[in-house]
């Protein structure tokens, strides 16, 4: 079965330790800083398998005295999504945790549009690379969004 833990039942707190484990080592080998303020939007995000709006991550900043200014909340994310431990999905214009952290890949999002969870898999765009370079194009990101019923509310619905 494909690694989707956003769907399946899985140890979250060995996700959660993992993906900080993954940033923490990623930071250090780049010479870079997870700041405390990075860190908690990171953890905010890994807390569910759900895709958050900046400002509903900025409330929860404010509410732990992190910080209440929009810049705040965007450079982190825009720190976290740079450095791969955190993707931007279109659709919902709201920030998931990555769930293969560590792993360069592309991803493809599947989001439940009745309960809002989000699984991540790996995007497998062959057939357009494959046009892609047919046709003289170079692609530098994939990034697929599908929108149906996850295995909860399709039960749910039944």
């Amino acid at each position: 079965m494909p690694d989707t833990k956003g769907f399946s039942s899985h140890d979250h707190s060995t996700c959660v330790q993992a993906a900080l484990t993954a940033a923490d080592t990623a930071c250090r080998t780049r010479d870079v800083q997870l700041t405390p303020v990075r860190r908690r939007v990171l953890e905010i995000l890994l807390e569910s398998h759900a895709a958050m709006g900046a400002y509903d991550v900025l409330a929860r900043l404010d509410a732990e005295g992190l910080g209440s200014k929009p810049p705040v909340v965007y450079r982190a994310l825009s720190f976290l999504v740079e450095n791969g431990f955190v993707h931007r999905i279109e659709r919902l214009n709201a920030f998931i945790a990555c769930a293969h952290p560590g792993a360069h890949h592309d991803p493809a999002f599947m989001i439940c549009r009745s309960c809002g969870k989000v699984a991540e898999a790996l995007a497998s765009a062959t057939a357009l690379g494959q046009q892609a370079a047919d046709s003289g194009f170079q692609v530098e990101q994939t990034v697929i969004e599908a929108e149906g019923l996850c295995p909860d509310c399709q039960t749910e619905g039944a």
